[in-house]
C-alpha cells in the first residue's frame, strides 16, 4: 500500500509595511503587520535531494508579499484569505494556517490579529 508523505513549509513572523484597516489613520499610512504561515503540501516520492521537485520557501515570502501589496485590505481576516487562497494555488499545497497581527494597533498589546486554516476539497 503506498502512503502519501507530507511536509510542512514554515514561514515565521515576516514583518512587512501593509495597507490595512478602516480607520482614517490606518488608510493614511501604512502599518507594520506580522505574518506567519505553515503550508502541509504532498512530498514527491523521488524528491532525491533534487531542488526544483520541492517547494522553495523564498517563493512563498514573494507570494505573501505580492498579496499584501496588491490593494488597501479593509480587514486582516479578508488578506488572510487572500494568503491562503493564493498558496493553496500551488499544486503540492494541501493545508496551510495562515496566522497575521497588527503590530501597532494598541500601545499596551504588542499584537492584535487573526489565525485561519484552510485545505484543498477534492470531489
Amino acid at each position: 500500500m503506498k502512503s502519501n508523505r507530507y511536509f510542512k513549509l514554515l514561514v515565521k513572523n515576516l514583518t512587512v509595511p501593509s495597507r490595512i484597516g478602516i480607520h482614517q489613520h490606518e488608510r493614511l499610512a501604512p502599518q507594520k503587520i506580522r505574518v506567519s504561515l505553515e503550508l502541509t503540501a504532498l512530498e514527491p516520492e523521488d524528491l532525491n535531494d533534487d531542488y526544483d521537485k520541492t517547494l522553495c520557501y523564498a517563493d512563498l515570502v514573494t507570494r505573501i508579499r505580492s498579496v499584501i501589496g496588491r490593494t488597501h485590505y479593509n480587514l486582516i481576516e479578508t488578506l488572510a484569505e487572500e494568503i491562503a487562497q493564493d498558496c493553496l494555488s500551488i499544486d503540492q499545497a494541501y493545508r496551510i494556517t495562515v496566522r497575521i497581527e497588527k503590530l501597532e494597533q494598541f500601545k499596551d498589546a504588542e499584537s492584535v490579529g487573526i489565525e485561519i486554516e484552510r485545505s484543498k476539497t477534492y470531489s
